[in-house]
C-alpha cells in the first residue's frame, strides 16, 4: 500500500535563503512564536493580532532570501491565491451569516426553554448542557459563537440551579468541540476537507463514528462527575417564558444544513438554503408576535437621519422594514448578514497569510527536507505515519491557540505524509481535524476557554446574584473538557490499532460498487 513521494502541485523550491532550506520556515516559526506569546502567555486571544504576527513573519523572512526578492513575493501571491483558501473564505462567509440569523431567532432560548422545562436538577444539569452545546454546535457550525451563547444564556440558569461552575463549563467547551468537529459548516471541518482533497459532506459522514465513540463516554462522566462534585444550594431566579420554545423551530433550518450536506451538495448551496429557510422563520416568528426579531435584526440599512430620501425609504411599508434613520454617527449596516460575515473578515485574512507562509516554506525546500526526515526516521510505516499525523496535529495546537490558523499550519503535512501511505482523504482529515478540534478548547490559552472566559466576565454587571468568585478560571476547566480528552484519545487509539483505517484505493472500491 506504500508509494514513492510525488511532488506536491502547489509548488516546487523555487527559492534559495541564507541558511538553507531551514531558513525558509522562518516565516512560519515568527507567527507560532508570537501565537504563543500573545495567546499563551498574555492570554490575548485576538485573531487580528496574529494577522499583524504573520505579517511581521513574512517580512522577516524577506531579508534571508539570496538573489532577486521578487520570487518571494510572487510566493505570497501565489500562496493567498491557492483554491484552499479561498473555498475555506467563502464558506466561513455563508457559514457566519447563517449561524447569526438562527441565533437572532431565539433558537438558543428555545434550547435553553427546552432544558427547563424538562426540570433538570443541579447534577443532570451538565450533562445536559453538553448534548444541548453540542446540537448548537453542529447546527451553526462556530464552537466560539457556542461557547460565548452558551457562557452567556445557560451558564447563569445552571449556577441558578446550584450546578458546579467547572464542571459546567467543561461541559459547554466539550460540545463546542463536537460541533466543531462534525458541523459540515464548521472552519475546522471545512480547512480539514479541502486540504485533504476530500468532499465535505463525505468527511462529515465517515467522522459520525469517531464523534459517537467519544461522545458516549464523555456524556456518561458528566453524568457521574455531576452526582460527585461539589454543587450549591439554588438560587431564586427564573428561565425563559414558554414564548422562547418557539426558538426551537430553527431546528428546521439546521437539519436541512446537515442533511443537504452530508447528501454531497456544495457546502454554499447547503448553507443557503438553511438560511433561506432561517429568515423566512424569522419573519413569520416576528409578524405573530412569537419571538421579538424582525427583518432588521437580519438585515438593517442605518442611514443619517439628515437624509431626505433615506426618511422616505424608511417610511415605505416593505423597503421601511430593513431601512431606519439614526444620528449620522451611528449611520451603517447591521444585522446578522452583515456582522455573521464581518466576523470571520480578520480570520480569513489570517488564513490568506498563512497559506502564503507555507508555500514559501515549500518552494525554499523547508517542507521537502522535513518530510524526508519523516519518512525516513519517523513515519516509516503506516502506523507510524498516523501516530506522528496525532501527535504533530496536537503538538501545533498546544502553541498556535486560534485552532483554524494551527489546521491550516499543519494541513499540508498531513496530507503529504498521508499520501506517502496512501491514506485516504477522509481519515487524513478526520486525524486532522480531531486534535485541532479539541486542544483548541482544553488548553488554559486556548482560544475557546478565552472566548467563554471573557463572556463570563461580563456576568458580575448582568446579574446581581452572580459574583466574581463565581468566574471559573481557564487553568481549572481543562480536566473537565471531557469530549476534547476522549476525542484526542479515540484518534490516538485508532492510528495505533488502525481502527477506521482506509486507504485510497478502498475508498475508491467502495464509491464504484455504489454507481
Amino acid at each position: 500500500m506504500v508509494e514513492e513521494p510525488t511532488s506536491d502541485s502547489t509548488g516546487g523550491t523555487g527559492l534559495e535563503f541564507r541558511g538553507g532550506p531551514a531558513a525558509s520556515a522562518v516565516p512560519i516559526t515568527v507567527f507560532i512564536i508570537w501565537a504563543v506569546f500573545q495567546s499563551g502567555i498574555l492570554g490575548i486571544g485576538d485573531t487580528s493580532g496574529l494577522v499583524v504576527g504573520m505579517l511581521v513573519g513574512l517580512i522577516a523572512g524577506l531579508p534571508l532570501v539570496r538573489g532577486n526578492w521578487k520570487a518571494y513575493a510572487d510566493a505570497i501571491f501565489e500562496g493567498m491565491t491557492q483554491e484552499v483558501a479561498a473555498t475555506a473564505a467563502v464558506a466561513w462567509l455563508w457559514a457566519g451569516m447563517f449561524a447569526n440569523t438562527i441565533q437572532v431567532g431565539g433558537f438558543v432560548d428555545g434550547l435553553v426553554w427546552a432544558a427547563n422545562a424538562a426540570s433538570v436538577g443541579a447534577a443532570l444539569f451538565p450533562a445536559v448542557t453538553f448534548l444541548l452545546a453540542a446540537l448548537l454546535a453542529t447546527g451553526i457550525g462556530t464552537g466560539y459563537g457556542t461557547t460565548i451563547a452558551f457562557v452567556t444564556l445557560v451558564f447563569p440558569a445552571g449556577l441558578v440551579l446550584g450546578t458546579n461552575p467547572i464542571l459546567l463549563f467543561g461541559a459547554i467547551l466539550s460540545g463546542a468541540v463536537f460541533g466543531d468537529n462534525l458541523a459540515p459548516v464548521s472552519d475546522t471541518t471545512i480547512v480539514s476537507a479541502v486540504t485533504q482533497d476530500a468532499d465535505i459532506g463525505g468527511v462529515v459522514a465517515s467522522r459520525i463514528k469517531y464523534a459517537v465513540v467519544a461522545a458516549v463516554p464523555a456524556f456518561g462522566a458528566y453524568l457521574l462527575a455531576g452526582t460527585i462534585l461539589p454543587t450549591s444550594s439554588p438560587i431564586s431566579g427564573t428561565g425563559g417564558g414558554a414564548g422562547a420554545a418557539w426558538g426551537l423551530l430553527h431546528l428546521i433550518p439546521v437539519a436541512i444544513v446537515i442533511a443537504t450536506a452530508i447528501n454531497g451538495r456544495h457546502i454554499v448551496e447547503a448553507v443557503s438554503w438553511g438560511l433561506g429557510t432561517a429568515f423566512v422563520l424569522n419573519v413569520l416568528l416576528g409578524f405573530f408576535d412569537l419571538v421579538d426579531v424582525g427583518v432588521s435584526d437580519v438585515l438593517v440599512f442605518a442611514a443619517p437621519e439628515s437624509s431626505d430620501l433615506a426618511a422616505t425609504f424608511a417610511s415605505t411599508p416593505v423597503v421601511g422594514a430593513f431601512v431606519e434613520t439614526v444620528p449620522a454617527a451611528e449611520a451603517g449596516i447591521g444585522g446578522s448578514l452583515y456582522t455573521g460575515a464581518v466576523g470571520f473578515f480578520p480570520l480569513i485574512v489570517l488564513t490568506l497569510l498563512i497559506v502564503a507562509g507555507a508555500q514559501i516554506m515549500r518552494q525554499g525546500g523547508g517542507f521537502e527536507a522535513l518530510q524526508t526526515w519523516l519518512l525516513e526516521t519517523v513515519a516509516t510505516s503506516v502506523r507510524r505515519a498516523e501516530v506522528t499525523m496525532v501527535l504533530g496535529t496536537a503538538a501545533v495546537n498546544a502553541m498556535v491557540t486560534i485552532n483554524t490558523a494551527a489546521e491550516i499550519a499543519i494541513a499540508p503535512y498531513i496530507r503529504t505524509l498521508g499520501r506517502r501511505f496512501n491514506i485516504n482523504g477522509y481519515r487524513r482529515a478526520n486525524i486532522l481535524d480531531a486534535n485541532t478540534s479539541a486542544l483548541g478548547y482544553i488548553f488554559p490559552w486556548g482560544g475557546g476557554v478565552l472566548a467563554g472566559y471573557s463572556a463570563m466576565q461580563t456576568l458580575p454587571g448582568e446579574y446581581s446574584w452572580f459574583t466574581a468568585e463565581m468566574v471559573v478560571n481557564p487553568a481549572a476547566v481543562f480536566p473537565y473538557v471531557f469530549h476534547g480528552w476522549f476525542l484526542v484519545a479515540v484518534f490516538l487509539i485508532a492510528a495505533l490499532t488502525g481502527f477506521g483505517l482506509e486507504y485510497i484505493s478502498d475508498r475508491e472500491s467502495k464509491e464504484v460498487s455504489r454507481v
